[in-house]
């Protein structure tokens, strides 16, 4: 008998909740067939059986936080296999193993799946509506169910709802407003953004710092690209600024590790990008921002974006990050306080870009293309005149953006 336990599925993973089972007892399963549905500190990831078999009890419910190590299912194993086979197999797999009782004889299932490929997220919006997703027939050559398949039937399905008559509680108007409100679950990646956030805010002391950046000519370079036929967002030539900047200022390229009373000046520059989905938000990783091109960090942050909102993101995708970016312009943010991804040092958000009558140096008005930006950062490892210098030095290479290109030659 197989104890299917719950394993780090991701690097400094410690618990995880349970969200869906895509099997019951008494279901057959096939080797590497996808047992779970696991939310993790940032995605949800789902757990492959390790071997063929029969489900015979399912111990964790649904909605329950458990420990990695914890025992989930057991199942019984098709066959006899050596405890030895078991072992090696479970080395490979993210799911940990235990035998018990391999001699036991299986019985015969209640159903065998014919899995279909879809991702955890529309998984999630197929249960919403109640629907099969099994029976859901894919648009994707590829075979995979996307979430505009489940729409589609669910639009198909759809019925005129008939309008209920509303009768008023005994109790007066007050039980009837209680009764008409709603709920969310707080659990899931809305719970672990809770749970980061609070941890963040009452360990690091946060300081934030507004500055405004000229973005007029770094548009036109932009456009200028564009009808070259170079493909480069604005966001793209942020990051790579933002690499060159930490660069002259590694204070905010650390982390504090206050055991060993020491700050550690990260050499590596990974950035984090904070991206807005349905599911909570998440923050991929984009790994040596200093060694990659301007099109290159823009055809990766496109990537990861994409993946984040469909919630395929891998563990790998998410951790380690040095930097944390926010570009909440194009949602119409004109100013915010961003709570440090921590352990990191320092967090910037890139709020929206406004036409603003400008003086120039030579006291004429002129109308300017201006983007404010907001800089956290924990004021036990950086001061705030480290603080604007830094600023300072980013916004000189975002408003002149040739002298950036010229930077990366």
């Amino acid at each position: 008998m197989l104890e299917v336990k719950l394993h780090d599925i991701g690097e400094g993973m410690t618990e995880g909740e349970i969200v869906h089972y895509l099997v019951e007892p008494g279901d057959t399963v096939q080797s590497d067939q996808p047992l779970v549905e696991v939310q993790t500190d940032k995605m949800v990831a789902e757990l492959p059986s390790p071997a063929k078999g029969t489900v015979k009890e399912i111990i964790v419910k649904t909605g329950e936080t458990v420990k990695v190590g914890t025992t989930l299912m057991h199942i019984e194993v098709e066959g006899m296999q050596s405890r030895e086979k078991m072992i090696a197999h479970s080395t490979q797999e993210p799911t940990e193993v235990a035998l018990k009782n391999p001699s036991q004889s299986h019985k015969q299932s209640k159903r065998i799946f014919n899995r279909v490929r879809a991702t955890p997220h529309t998984r999630r919006i197929a249960r919403e509506h109640g629907i099969d997703i099994e029976q859901v027939t894919p648009s994707d050559p590829s075979g995979r169910v996307s979430e505009e398949d489940v729409l589609n039937v669910v639009n198909k399905s759809a019925e005129p709802e008939q309008a209920s008559k509303v009768e008023v509680p005994a109790d007066g108007p007050q039980t009837v407003e209680a009764s008409q409100n709603e709920t969310i679950p707080f659990r899931g990646i809305r719970r672990q953004i809770a749970k980061n956030m609070t941890h963040s805010l009452f360990t690091i002391p946060h300081v934030t710092h507004f500055d405004d950046i000229d973005m007029t000519q770094l548009f036109e370079l932009r456009e200028t690209l564009k009808q070259d036929g170079v493909e480069a967002s604005v966001p793209a030539f942020l990051v790579k600024a933002l690499a060159f900047a930490l660069k002259d200022f590694p204070i905010f390229n650390a982390e504090l590790d206050e055991q060993q009373e020491q700050i550690i000046l990260k050499k590596s520059y990974h950035f984090g990008i904070a991206t807005d989905t349905d599911h909570g938000l998440v923050v991929p990783v984009i790994r040596n921002v200093n060694k990659k091109s301007i099109t290159s960090i823009h055809q990766e942050i496109k990537s990861l974006t994409a993946r984040a909102k469909t919630n395929t993101l891998k563990p790998h995708d998410m951790h380690n990050s040095t930097f944390t970016v926010s570009n909440v312009g194009p949602l119409g943010s004109t100013g915010a306080t961003p709570i440090i991804n921590y352990p990191e040092t320092a967090l910037i958000a890139f709020h929206k870009t406004k036409k603003m009558p400008v003086v120039n140096d030579h006291d004429d008005i002129v109308v300017r293309q201006i983007m404010t930006l907001s800089l956290s950062f924990d004021h036990r490892v950086a001061d705030g005149a480290t603080a604007v210098h830094f600023t300072n030095r980013l916004a000189h290479l975002i408003e002149n953006p040739y002298n950036l290109m010229l930077e990366m030659i």
